[in-house]
């Protein structure tokens, strides 16, 4: 089972920028497309960006031109950097890979954006 471990999260005031990151614990990260998600309370999971191992990309609509995503394959890591953070970005973030049945979910990581 791959381990997944997101980090970089945090609390920024609005307009702010923060860059997470999502280690994976093994080599079959490098053939997945990878996906971020968040949940925010009492709402339910959602997309907010995805990554081909072709370095294609999708984004929500809600966060398309502030949020870039990446990954390095050599270092089995995928990133969100995140600009011009709204307070509705607020939200525990995770990884994992777009196909099913998805990796074991991890701690995710707290993005608390305040007005």
């Amino acid at each position: 089972q791959v381990q997944l471990v997101e980090s970089g999260g945090g609390l920024v005031q609005s307009g702010g920028s923060l860059r997470l990151s999502c280690a994976a614990s093994k080599s079959i990260f490098t053939i997945e497309t990878m996906v971020w998600y968040r949940q925010a309370p009492d709402k339910q999971r959602e997309l907010v960006a995805s990554i081909t191992i072709g370095h294609i990309t999708h984004y929500a609509d809600s966060v398309k031109g502030r949020f870039t995503i990446s990954r390095d394959n050599t270092k089995r890591t995928l990133y969100l950097q995140m600009n011009s953070l709204k307070p509705e970005d607020t939200a525990v973030y995770y990884c994992n890979r777009e196909s099913y049945p998805p990796w074991s979910w991890g701690q995710g990581t707290q993005v608390t954006v305040s007005a």
